[in-house]
């Protein structure tokens, strides 16, 4: 899977980058007709509960299911948002089997 990351207002460093990319690849055993994804990083500077944002994108044919979870960690923020892309999937797979 083409998988793109990009952070917004930090530089990611690389142990982030390759957690993303591993987690990207363990998620592509369920998306196999993905043509691709995208991952946006970003601080949001002025939230208490957590300022670590992750949206993953997930081009699928036809469709773009989005996930976007808030914590304090950033991988805490890219796992709570692929597994609600793995929720979505689920529906998806369902919708175009019918």
């Amino acid at each position: 899977m083409n998988v793109q990351i990009q952070s917004v207002k930090f530089d990611a460093d690389k142990r982030l980058v390759e957690f993303v990319e591993n987690k990207m690849d363990k998620l592509d055993r369920f998306a196999d007709r993905s043509t691709g994804a995208e991952v946006i990083l970003r601080l949001d500077k002025d939230h208490e509960k957590g300022n670590k944002i992750a949206t993953v994108t997930l081009h699928m044919p036809g469709e773009d299911l989005v996930a976007c979870h808030q914590s304090k960690s950033f991988e805490e923020s890219v796992d709570e948002a692929i597994d609600a892309i793995k929720r979505q999937l689920d529906k998806f797979k369902g919708k175009s089997e019918k």
